[in-house]
């Protein structure tokens, strides 16, 4: 489970993470908690709308930012990203303390973090595998994860419980000083022990990565059902504010249930730490279990109960998000891997735009109860989707002795159609054959290492 902190520069990268992260999630639980309680009458559509601005800027310029994370070193864009975004939250800290802070000011700020981070999600995801070996790299995926949700367990209760004491504008302060605990991380880090990037042979477009996922199918079923769970489901800072006030409670419950939240997040991404593979099924079979658990959780009449389902909800959500995440970096080409990943964050990222306007406006209108069975809804429809790929892609089959029982098989070579053979590197890091444009053909059904699909 843990094989990739036996390096050094992973374990680097890790700590300077969940350190970074547990500010992230505290100044997070105090946006939220500002814009509902400070800035608004408890109106969920600002929220909604602070959620777009935010989250917008990775769909909207999804094709630049993957091409600067393939183009540029990867290790020197994050210490930009991670420095503008320190300060942009001192920003906001002095003005919440000195009391100038109005509603449009937050929205202005909310859209800046969304644009520092369209380039900062793509590179950061591709630096673990910059970091870690091939072999190692779902494994790490996995572990990245599992800080960040750790840093989800800590962060929202801290910050619920700092807003009480202290106050709003001091939890943006204390974030921006763990941001030196990554780029500390960042400045430690051995470049010499850094994997060799590998680069393409011809010249290198903005468009090379939607033309490479627009020929994977399975990376498009994966993408689509991201989208629809991400759009209607991950609306969690609306879910969870609004319930806790429907509850009748204050800063605190409502960041308590952030952090339960995060203990099924921090099950899901350690038990994919253990898999040696990150599999299509077990993102189809979690975003069912997704639906099922909001469906759930929306009934409950109590709080406590609606805490406990909670955590079945983020076990179901981080499982799919950390499969996906890894399958998609260890069936890439390595040359379009920042291209495909950023393609990836704007549909995670992206899609909230679309969906929180509208979960906050559900939940404004019809409350929070109808916005979550919204969200439940999203993600079965997401299951249903994938089981249909599943059936009309031939990987369920007979069993071989059991009569009435279906095998999955992923070995079932995925078509890939390159628009040119010199457009990526002969390392296909897919399980799939290519075909190039003048029939000539090689094959790459060979199953890799045993950590790759």
């Amino acid at each position: 489970m843990f094989r990739s902190l036996s390096l050094f520069n992973f374990r680097v990268w890790i700590v300077g993470a969940l350190v970074s992260n547990v500010g992230g999630w505290m100044q997070a639980t105090a946006q939220d908690w500002v814009v509902l309680t400070e800035l608004t009458d408890n109106d969920a559509t600002a929220m909604g709308i602070t959620m777009a601005l935010q989250f917008g800027p990775p769909l909207l310029l999804v094709s630049v930012t993957g091409w600067v994370a393939d183009r540029f070193d990867r290790r020197r864009l994050l210490m930009v990203t991670q420095s503008t975004l320190m300060l942009m939250a001192v920003a906001i800290g002095v003005l919440l303390l000195t009391g100038i802070m109005t509603l449009p000011l937050m929205w202005l700020f909310a859209l800046g973090f969304g644009i520092a981070n369209a380039f900062d999600a793509p590179a950061r995801q591709a630096f673990v595998s910059d970091v870690v070996s091939r072999e190692n790299a779902s494994n790490a995926v996995a572990l990245n994860a599992a800080s960040f949700n750790m840093a989800r367990l800590i962060g929202p209760a801290a910050g619920g419980i700092l807003i009480v004491l202290v106050g709003t504008g001091w939890i943006f302060i204390i974030n921006a000083a763990t941001f030196l605990a990554m780029l500390g991380a960042l400045a430690l880090i051995r470049i010499d022990e850094l994997i060799p990037r590998q680069r393409k042979t011809g010249p290198e477009r903005l468009a090379d990565g939607f033309r490479y996922v627009a020929h994977r199918r399975d990376l498009l079923v994966t993408f689509i059902m991201v989208f629809l769970v991400g759009a209607f489901g991950m609306n969690f800072p609306i879910f969870a504010s609004t319930m806790a006030l429907e509850f009748g409670q204050d800063a605190d419950g409502y960041g308590l249930l952030s952090s339960v939240l995060a203990i099924g997040s921090l099950a899901g991404a350690l038990l994919a730490a253990r898999r040696d593979r990150a599999r299509v099924r077990v993102i189809i079979f979690a975003t069912g279990g997704f639906g099922v658990a909001m469906l759930v959780a929306s009934l409950m009449p109590l709080y406590a109960l609606y805490a406990i389902v909670l955590v079945f909800v983020g076990f179901s959500t981080v499982s799919m998000l950390t499969t996906a995440n890894g399958y998609v970096q260890t069936t890439t080409d390595p040359a379009l891997r920042g291209r495909v990943l950023a393609l990836y964050m704007a549909v995670i990222m992206g899609s909230t735009p679309i969906g929180a306007p509208i979960a906050g406006w559900v939940a404004q209108t019809f409350g929070p109860r109808a916005a979550m069975q919204l969200g439940a809804g999203a993600g079965i429809v997401a299951c249903l989707i994938g089981v249909a790929w599943l059936l009309a892609s031939g990987r369920v089959r007979r069993h071989e002795t059991r009569r009435f029982r279906l095998a999955i098989d992923e070995t079932v070579p995925v078509r890939v159609i390159a628009p040119e053979p010199e457009e990526f590197s002969d390392e296909v890091a897919s399980t799939t054959p290519i075909r190039l444009p003048k029939a000539e053909k090689r094959d790459a059904t060979a199953p890799p290492a045993s950590s790759r699909t």
